[in-house]
């Protein structure tokens, strides 16, 4: 059986602790990474393109950016 193919998917973008950036879909599994933003862009395009056949191509592809930051918690003091 054929699934329906979605009008619009959304990946969650982060930055990379190590650099860059990563993008990850919700309900697929569709993961890419890069160096900045327009890489980021023209990887996600690319990671679609190879996913789905061309007539189930999404009309939209939504990145939602999230922040990232770290904290350090000190258990016992030095």
């Amino acid at each position: 059986m054929r699934r329906r193919p979605a009008s619009e998917w959304i990946l969650l973008v982060e930055e990379a602790l190590e650099g860059g950036y990563t993008a990850q879909a919700l309900g697929e599994s569709i993961f890419t990474e890069a160096d900045d933003l327009p890489e980021l862009r023209v990887q996600v395009r690319d990671a679609v393109l190879c996913h789905f056949e061309t007539g189930d191509l999404p009309r939209l592809i939504r990145l939602h950016f999230i922040p990232v930051w770290c904290e350090i918690l000190r258990i016992r003091p030095e």
